[in-house]
């Protein structure tokens, strides 16, 4: 009795391999939706559908681009989570949904370590910190300094409560001792818009919104949010470099599928978007947009990356005692 149990579990795990193997093979036999879990229009949802271009011609199939915005992400990445976990939903998701939120939001209906199969890391968006130009700092140690002897005077902006242009400052704060008031707004295009009227001091943004008013004098850039410089601005050191050792609050971006996506499925996945990214058009396209490519972008990269992040977020959002419903 024991060996014909042995025998028919054997049997019924051949026979899974084998099903897996053969819709990994036929993979993909129909549309594959990509999530972006944020509005229409944005940075983010403007990459994701330069990549889905060139997926469909990588995969011989339409892919369809599918905006679930609200709560910072979370209801595009719970949807994706739940999803039949056969490649043909997928998500290009960001710092937020795959590393910040599981600390900052008392509810959550998943967990980005557990609840996918990471397909690829595409790399990072450098933040920016700028100032309005009339405040009278040309660098990082001047608006530390002025901070200081005016501890009610400064204020920045961010894109909303938990966004990662909040949480920048409050690491600025914290590692350069000032207490520059957090102003959140709705959005990047309310808050920079404030910003450029000078109803707040400065605010940490991405470096492809910020771009276009530093060149135009109608914002003063002081130094990048990144480990490292950005060739849209070589001239410009990083928040590291002037004295901020190790501060980094880059905005990075990884393709995730649903947990248990079959290994080979991922892997054909993988290699197609190692494809696009190998475009010469699309490499120009996320230059212009300030991306840096990552290194390493195998599956393995981008979880070992996940959890690495989870626990840097975790315990700034601690410290600072931040929670969102």
């Amino acid at each position: 009795m024991q060996r014909r149990h042995f025998c028919l579990t054997l049997a019924s795990a051949a026979l899974l391999a084998s099903t897996s193997a053969r819709a990994a093979q036929a993979f993909p036999n129909q549309p594959v939706t990509l999530i972006v879990p944020f509005p229409p229009g944005g940075p983010t949802d403007a990459m994701a559908r330069r990549l889905a271009d060139g997926l469909k011609r990588q995969l011989g199939q339409t892919v369809v681009v599918e905006n679930r915005p609200g709560a910072g992400g979370n209801i595009g990445a719970e949807y994706v989570a739940r999803a039949k976990p056969d490649g043909y939903t997928i998500m290009f998701g960001t710092s937020g949904p795959l590393a910040i939120n599981g600390s900052l939001y008392k509810q959550q209906q998943y967990d980005p370590q557990k609840s996918f199969a990471p397909i690829i890391r595409i790399g990072h968006l450098p933040n920016i910190l700028v100032v309005h130009p009339s405040l009278p700092v040309h660098n990082v140690q001047e608006l530390i300094a002025y901070a200081k002897q005016n501890p009610d005077k400064l204020s920045y902006a961010s894109s909303g409560n938990g966004a990662s242009s909040h949480l920048a400052g409050i690491l600025f704060n914290k590692m350069a001792g000032t207490q520059i008031l957090h102003i959140p707004y709705k959005g990047t295009g309310p808050a920079l818009n404030d910003l450029l009227g000078g109803q707040v001091s400065m605010s940490f943004t991405d470096i492809l919104t910020a771009l276009p008013h530093v060149k135009a004098g109608t914002l003063r850039a002081i130094g990048l949010a990144s480990a490292e410089r950005s060739q849209a601005l070589p001239d410009l050191p990083t928040l590291s470099e002037q004295g901020l050792d190790g501060y980094d609050v880059s905005v990075f971006f990884g393709i995730v599928a649903p947990r248990s996506t079959p290994s080979d499925v991922i892997d054909k996945l993988n290699q197609a978007f190692i494809a696009v990214l190998a475009d010469p058009d699309v490499k120009e396209t996320l230059h212009k947009q300030g991306i840096v490519e990552a290194d390493d972008k195998t599956p393995q990269g981008l979880s070992s990356f996940i959890d690495a992040q989870v626990p840097k977020w975790r315990a700034i959002i601690q410290e600072a005692g931040v929670a969102l419903d």
